[in-house]
């Protein structure tokens, strides 16, 4: 369940992440709320995960998940490069991921 909430947690790190973008700099007032409030929620999480979980792993994971979340959707919604380089790159935080998850003691 450790790992399904720290899951979950990077989702709402990607949330949040798309949020900033769209609060232009804090100033649109409904995008800053959303923001904040899915900042809000994944740091919550994130605790929550680490009663169980190494602290070092859960936020690697955390924090790629977050990434990668945020790099697909801004390739999605904003445009950005589609080099083959970049994904690749991308990729290998994806593998990071799994890795730690793999083997992880918990």
């Amino acid at each position: 369940m450790d790992w399904i909430i720290l899951f979950i947690a990077g989702l709402f790190e990607t949330a949040w992440a798309i949020g900033m973008k769209y609060s232009n700099g804090f100033t649109k007032p409904y995008p800053s709320l959303f923001t904040a409030i899915t900042m809000a929620i994944s740091v919550y999480l994130l605790s929550v995960s680490i009663k169980t979980l190494p602290v070092g792993t859960a936020y690697a994971v955390w924090t790629g998940i977050g990434a990668v979340g945020t790099a697909v959707l801004g390739i999605i919604l904003f445009g950005e490069s589609k080099e083959l380089v970049r994904i690749g790159f991308i990729f290998l935080i994806v593998v990071g991921i799994v890795g730690l998850r793999i083997f992880s003691a918990k």
